[in-house]
């Protein structure tokens, strides 16, 4: 397995930021600049058309970092390329940041009954090795499988982690902070993967 990057907390990208690189606050240059980010790191902004965008974004990006670009695609729509590797990158730095809980949430969740429903159509849910790895080659831009389904399992693996929390609620060190938002918020942020993916088979992924 290849050594992984040190994961380092998110860089504030702020709008001062962005004026002094970009000329402006326009949110229709953020969003540019988010979206454009987004297609470089899947293999997409690399055949851009205008040499001078690309020429700002491998600016922007040398300057910046992958941080200081995710924190743009934090506001984006959750069903568009930048909000799906917005939650990309929040699930990994989730994993990092807590290996040991996510994994046995992860091995309970897995095991629960429920499962089997939860995860249709993914065979073997991917845990958070998995999640941390497929998620760095997909931010690094290396990533040439199938993005759509890569999606999906990322989905699975939010399903079965909220599986997991829900069935630890009272075990010593598993428990988590304010459930009734928490483990719904998994539940959507899985079905809003679910729908990039969708979107990303039918052309639509933007």
């Amino acid at each position: 397995m290849s050594e992984r990057r040190m994961h380092h907390s998110p860089v504030k990208f702020s709008p001062e930021k962005f004026e002094a690189h970009e000329g402006g606050t326009d949110p229709a240059r953020v969003s540019e600049a988010a979206h454009l980010a987004a297609q470089a790191l899947v293999s997409r902004g690399r055949r851009s058309r205008d040499p001078e965008v690309h020429e700002r974004l491998v600016r922007l990006t040398d300057e910046q970092g992958l941080d200081g670009i995710a924190e743009m695609w934090a506001e984006a729509p959750a069903v568009s390329l930048p909000g799906a590797l917005w939650r990309l990158y929040a699930l990994r730095a989730a994993a990092r940041t807590d290996p040991h809980r996510m994994g046995r949430w992860f091995a309970t969740g897995r095991h629960a009954a429920q499962v089997s429903n939860v995860v249709a159509g993914v065979a073997d849910p991917p845990g958070a090795e998995e999640i941390c790895d497929v998620a760095d080659v997909i931010l690094s831009g290396a990533f040439d499988g199938e993005f759509d389904v890569a999606l999906e399992r990322f989905a699975a693996f939010c399903r079965v982690i909220a599986v997991g929390q829900e069935h630890t609620l009272d075990a010593p060190g598993l428990t988590v902070d304010r459930p009734w938002e928490r483990i719904p918020r998994l539940l959507r942020t899985a079905d809003e993967l679910d729908a990039a993916a969708r979107a990303w088979r039918h052309g639509h992924l933007e």
